[in-house]
């Protein structure tokens, strides 16, 4: 045996999987000569209980076996491959081929009668199944039965069942003992919100300037979060501002006395990485926020970003934390050719242990304020040794704790933070547009990194408007969000897109007049009235998305064909077996990618994957517009970008 999955493909690194989550447990296995072997993963759940699932073969010419297990209890979940010599399955072969070629067949049918006689005494089996087996030996052994009566019992399926269930098995040979982890639902599911909290009740006063939002104005906000279907909201740094080096808009360097500056610039006088900005509230008023968001039915992600203002504590108690340069000065945070003057990053190879210990202590504080998700800035600018240690720290004491990574960086950084403990991760989404683009990305998400990176599909954040939705229009808007919420059990969108907010800073893929630098006082109320608000669809595509389970899950997206090449198919089934409810859901999403066009072409769909034949009927209901259609595995469509430019098609009774 080889290749043995869930695995990650490189280090000591433990798989992970979510509570409910359906898991393919895969390998390869085979034997010399013509012989049939069979191969069976024994599961151990965190509790220890064991069970046995036999894989079948893919088929696929590369010996490769695999069945899907949903995983319905959080832990470690220890599990073992076992292949072994099938012997029904070879005496069956061999004896449906010389018993109707009449070669051999009285050697074949007495094999026949010796294997279902051990069998027959198997302990454990049950007193049916050794009746039927004795008296199919007899048959076999009887000479008043011709050939065409052993063949019938050959290819009894009621005998195959028997074997199927407990196989007769000779030179097992048992894999090593592997683990996957599983943890919370939340760490794999779940449609997020980020808002800041100064710009929600901000107000702007008669001399110009603005007044800031509170935690008390911000928690109105929820309530309209809640129904639109989100289940977390993030909230950016929460933390005093530095005032030395402030940004003031457009990340200029010449704030003014009534610019808030960046919320990732952390730390001043009145505190650091423990405290709330004084224009916020107070802790106390944080921890009524998150009550009140808990009341809405959503949980509150907060962001990590450990780096420093010029002012803040950090920086006069611990100096060694950071890099100072030849002149003497510290260095300050760059991302060419952005320059962050007002922040200062940390430099964890200068006293690591200290540093540990601080990062460790901040976590702590917030989470005993009721934050169990944190979202990560820029953790591939740390070590990933730091992230392993903290993260398995954290969640040794609370499992429940998830980080999400915000690491826009290359493949391998990216995924070695998923790999070393990441539950979530930020992923390349937002410049994957195109019909080829996504075709490939969603499946190397889906197939390829789905045992250890779990992927959050926001599609916009405050640095990041692409030009795909600068240039898109309100198709775009439309296009991008179905995919983030269909695709990935995880998606998330950043304020203000739901009001087409498309106007970069020139030259730029970040909003003019951005957030990060100073307050947004959206009218959210006038838009609505107005019906010009995306809110509504986000609000259908999150019940949507609670409504179908095959869309909680990421590894079972297929990518099916259509003739023309914007035009982008992918289905997502879910066996009655696998599913919650005990029933199969099957969900086709076919997208316009084109945000600028109404396009025709034909859809080539496997019906297989739901058990429906080539050729045959059957219903779908497209659940954005109610519209009921009879399908078959070709179908027309049209899709019109500038009225509604996604089917997502839900197939009624499927199997």
């Amino acid at each position: 045996m080889a290749q043995p999955f869930p695995s990650v493909p490189w280090g000591d690194y433990r798989p992970t999987a979510y509570d409910g989550e359906v898991v393919p447990f895969r390998v390869t296995s085979f034997r010399e000569g013509h012989d049939r072997i069979g191969v069976q993963v024994r599961l151990f759940s965190p509790t220890g209980d064991e069970s046995l699932h036999r894989l079948a073969p893919l088929d696929d010419g590369f010996d490769r076996w695999q069945t899907e297990v949903a995983l319905l209890a959080r832990g470690v979940w220890r599990f073992r491959f076992e292949s072994f010599g099938d012997d029904f399955a070879t005496w069956q072969h061999a004896a449906s081929v010389k018993i109707a070629a009449g070669v051999d067949a009285a050697v074949m049918r007495e094999a026949g009668a010796l294997l279902f006689a051990r069998a027959a005494a198997e302990k454990g089996r049950p007193a049916a199944e050794k009746k039927a087996l004795t008296a199919a030996a007899a048959s076999l052994r009887d000479g008043t039965v011709d050939d065409a009566g052993a063949l019938a019992i050959v290819d009894d399926a009621r005998i195959a069942a028997y074997f199927a269930q407990r196989p007769a098995m000779s030179l097992v040979t048992l894999g090593d003992d592997l683990e996957v982890l599983v943890e919370r639902e939340r760490a794999g599911v779940g449609a997020w919100y980020e808002f800041f909290p100064r710009s929600e009740g901000a107000k702007r006063l008669k001399d110009g300037t603005v007044k800031s939002g509170t935690f008390r104005t911000a928690a109105k906000r929820l309530p309209a979060v809640a129904q639109m279907g989100f289940d977390v909201v993030y909230l950016p740094p929460i933390h005093p501002i530095g005032t030395l080096n402030r940004k003031g808009p457009n990340n200029t360097l010449d704030a003014g006395p009534g610019d808030p500056g960046s919320p990732w610039a952390i730390g001043s006088a009145a505190g650091g990485h423990d405290a709330v900005h004084p224009d916020l509230g107070t802790l106390a008023d944080f921890r009524a926020f998150v009550r009140a968001a808990q009341a809405e039915g959503l949980e509150v992600a907060l962001d990590l970003a450990l780096q420093a203002a010029p002012d803040h504590p950090w920086v006069a108690e611990h100096p060694e934390w950071f890099t100072t340069l030849p002149d003497g000065t510290i260095a300050y945070a760059e991302n060419p050719p952005k320059k962050y003057q007002d922040i200062y990053p940390v430099n964890f190879d200068n006293d690591p242990a200290g540093i540990r210990a601080e990062v460790l202590r901040v976590v702590r504080h917030w989470i005993a304020q009721g934050v169990r998700i944190f979202r990560v800035d820029n953790p591939h600018t740390k070590p990933l040794q730091f992230w392993e240690w903290l993260i398995a720290t954290v969640n040794a004491e609370e499992p429940d704790v998830v980080f999400l990574a915000e690491a826009f960086t290359r493949p391998a950084p990216m995924q070695s933070l998923a790999a070393a403990g990441f539950q979530q991760s930020y992923t390349y989404f937002t410049w994957r547009n195109t019909k080829p683009e996504l075709e490939e990305f969603l499946s190397g998400l889906a197939h390829t990194t789905d045992a250890f990176l779990r992927p959050n599909l926001f599609v916009n954040t405050p640095d990041i408007l692409t030009e795909y939705l600068q240039f898109g229009g309100r198709p775009a808007y439309r296009i991008r969000a179905a995919i983030a919420a269909t695709a990935a059990p995880t998606y998330g969108v950043y304020a203000g897109y739901e009001l087409y907010e498309n106007v970069a800073r020139p030259g730029s893929e970040e909003n003019i007049d951005n957030e990060k630098y100073e307050y947004k006082l959206r009218d959210w109320a006038g838009a609505a009235e107005r019906g010009d608000s995306l809110a509504p669809f986000l609000q259908k595509l999150n019940g949507i998305r609670r409504a179908h389970p095959a869309l909680r899950q990421l590894r079972n997206l297929g990518i099916h064909w259509s003739d023309d090449d914007a035009i982008l198919v992918y289905v997502k089934h879910l066996d009655a077996a696998l599913s919650p409810d005990g029933r199969s859901d099957t969900v086709i999403v076919v997208v316009n990618t084109d945000p600028h066009s109404v396009r025709q072409t034909m859809v080539h769909l496997d019906t297989r994957v739901w058990g429906v034949e080539p050729g045959a009927p059957y219903e779908v209901e497209d659940l954005v517009t109610g519209a009921h259609w009879t399908w078959s595995d070709h179908n027309y469509v049209m899709l019109d970008a500038f009225t509604e430019p996604v089917h997502i098609l839900h197939v009624k009774e499927s199997r």
